[in-house]
Formats: C-alpha cells, structure tokens, sequence
C-alpha cells in the first residue's frame, strides 16, 4: 500500500494484519513507510511475516529477505510500463514487489492482496503489486473501498468452506 496511506486506514491495516495472523495467514510486505508499517506492526511473531527489503537494511529493517533474485527483476520488467526509465534502486523495489505478491523464489503466490491506494487504483509503487496480481487473478481488497474488509472476510470464508469441502 501507500506510504501515504491515513492514519485511520494504517490503525485498520495494523487490527487486520492482528486478526489474519491469529488465523495463521503470513504477511508479505516490503519495509517502507506507511501501508508495510501498518501491516508488519500487527504481525508479532517472526515467522508470521516475511519482509520482502529491496536491498539489506532498506529503511533500517533488519529483514533477512533482501536478496533478490534475477527472475524479480525480470518479472518486474515485464509489469513496469516504464521499467527501463527506471534507477537501479526503483527496479530493486519494483523486482521485490514481484516477491512480495509471488514469494521468496517467486513460485508461490499470495492468497490475496490488501492494501490502499489514493485514488482506489493500480496506482504508484503498489500499482506494480497489484499489476502481477491481477494478471495472476489474485484477489485484491484495496481498504480505498469501504467494504473491503467485509469482503475479504466474506471470500476467506467461500474460500475456506470450499477448500474443505463444506456446503457441497
């Protein structure tokens, strides 16, 4: 999400990333200011969050995941409408928002994405996050919709009566 993202929507961000945790969901998130904030400070335990850094130490994070492989980069590439406009530093966020949305070596997708963006939106660094994801049919729940909490809950739900073959 953005790192402009309201206090208001950060503090739901934080109860959220509490709540999913408590239920055994693992948090992807990159280490920057705003949204990743938010998120990372409802995860308590360790192994529940897996802080995806653009390079070690990336805005004092001390995450263990800032190795980034060539296939990020290469993924990203491919997302990025602008990607060869880009600093080597902004293709490092960009190629670790690809493991952010499809994991350490990029071989296992998220379940689903939350986040929050200004405009409600693909837009600005989380665009390229939700770019992967869409192209990839991973569901997004952006909080810029105020039901998006509801609705994540409702589709964990489907999703979960489904996997365990309730309502059949």
């Amino acid at each position: 999400g953005s790192r402009k993202t309201p206090l208001k929507i950060g503090l739901q961000m934080t109860r959220l990333a509490s709540a999913l945790e408590s239920e055994g969901f693992i948090l992807h998130s990159g280490g920057a200011d705003g949204a990743d904030r938010f998120f990372e400070e409802g995860v308590d335990e360790f192994v529940m969050k897996k802080i995806f850094l653009p390079w070690k130490g990336f805005n004092g994070n001390e995450s263990k995941y800032y190795e980034i492989p060539k296939k990020a980069y290469e993924v990203a590439e491919n997302y990025h409408p602008r990607y060869n406009h880009l600093s080597r530093p902004v293709q490092s966020l960009m190629a670790r928002n690809s493991q952010q949305v499809l994991g350490e070596k990029l071989d296992a997708d998220v379940s689903f994405i939350v986040c929050w963006t200004e405009d409600g939106a693909a837009s600005g660094g989380t665009g390229q996050a939700l770019r992967i994801a869409l192209d990839r049919d991973i569901p997004i729940f952006n909080l810029y919709e105020e039901d998006a909490i509801e609705k994540l809950f409702e589709w964990i739900e489907e999703e979960y009566e489904q996997r365990l073959g309730y309502g059949n």
